[in-house]
């Protein structure tokens, strides 16, 4: 019986290694039936993740979300407010809220979409405790600037750095910023481990805080703080140190299928500025219609092909349902409703790529 093909295509699809490689992994957790709780293949993934971000210390946990959470309670930010970008996945947001504090946002730089610099300091209050920038999309935020304000001002900075595994800034990992940056390694992320996420934490002190809050708060008998379970487990770890090895492969191929894009569709849509000394990662391919009427036709278009892209971020946070209050951010909210991100995996055939563009340019004018 022959088997019909599904033709669709998604915005991301997820990276799968060779079955044997991942089973190498597998058969080890059988063979010592040590499933979590800081088992060898956890620990191997975080030495190995330490030596190919270059950074001293990594957290590895089961979420980006839940890494954020973590962050702002290892950073003692247990009251006040949080100066955030609007222009993000709910899941910065929602980590704010989930620790009773308030998010307070600040618009965006129109040509890369981070939080602008230049309009933070006006939002800083009494009750200012700490900066979460977002390094949206893998671009870079201005780093410099930021540390500046947070040092001037005596707040903390934690990067919500989910898009940024292999963005090197500088010479360094983009990751390695702020006084804690957090990664996601879900699925639909460039290097993943299915579900996941890490804290990378500049001060020592501060690791050990963390590393005991993700499992409990406690050593054996021994209760030392308020903790929580956002342990790991050894078959996640498996996934992660399958994929690793691949990922300069991952890279070249979603930089193929981003500059075949480029080429396509210069002049028809708007993209985001890539900073100077950024080496960029490839982590998605967002676009920027002249309106949300072109955006809705497009998407109209192209899922009638069943190719389906992703209004990426869409809405703006500031304007969510459940704020007690209205913060404007003009050009977040413009942009939230004129951006998409395109397909991009390295399976994408090269020749899709060129039917998604041919179907954008039909359906919109220079």
């Amino acid at each position: 019986m022959e088997v019909k093909k599904d033709n669709k295509i998604f915005v991301t699809k997820s990276y799968m290694p060779p079955l044997e490689e991942y089973m190498e992994y597998i058969n080890k957790v059988f063979d010592n039936a040590q499933l979590t709780n800081g088992g060898p293949i956890v620990n191997k993934l975080e030495a190995e993740l330490r030596d190919y971000l270059k950074v001293d210390n990594i957290q590895y946990v089961t979420n980006g979300t839940i890494a954020l959470q973590l962050a702002l309670r290892a950073l003692d930010i247990q009251d006040g407010e949080v100066i955030t970008t609007p222009f993000s996945y709910v899941a910065t947001t929602s980590a704010i809220m989930w620790e009773k504090l308030k998010p307070v946002y600040v618009d965006i730089e129109p040509d890369n979409f981070t939080i602008d610099p230049k309009k933070i300091e006006e939002k800083i209050t009494s009750k200012t405790k700490a900066i979460m920038p977002v390094h949206v999309f893998g671009y870079a935020c201005d780093v410099e600037a930021i540390q500046k304000i947070a040092d001037k001002h005596d707040l903390k900075v934690i990067y919500d750095a989910a898009h940024t595994f292999a963005s090197i800034y500088k010479g360094k990992s983009l990751a390695s910023y702020g006084d804690i940056s957090t990664l996601s390694f879900h699925a639909t992320k460039l290097f993943h481990t299915v579900e996941g996420g890490a804290c990378i934490i500049k001060d020592e002190t501060v690791k050990k805080e963390l590393d005991l809050m993700k499992r409990f708060g406690h050593n054996g008998d021994e209760h030392y703080c308020l903790g929580i379970n956002a342990k790991q487990s050894e078959m996640h770890a498996a996934m992660g140190l399958s994929i690793l090895p691949h990922i300069s492969e991952i890279i070249d191929k979603r930089k193929q299928i981003c500059n075949l894009y480029d080429s396509l569709l210069q002049g028809f849509v708007v993209r985001p500025k890539v900073q100077r000394d950024l080496e960029y990662n490839y982590s998605y391919y967002p676009v920027v219609f002249k309106s949300e009427s072109e955006l809705l036709k497009v998407f109209e278009a192209l899922n009638k092909e069943e190719i389906f892209p992703r209004r990426y971020f869409y809405p703006s946070l500031n304007m969510l349902p459940y704020h007690n209050d209205y913060h404007a951010c003009p050009v977040s909210e413009d942009i939230a409703q004129r951006i998409a991100c395109l397909p991009l995996y390295p399976s994408l055939d090269l020749d899709d790529v060129q039917r998604i563009a041919n179907i954008i340019i039909k359906n919109i004018g220079k």
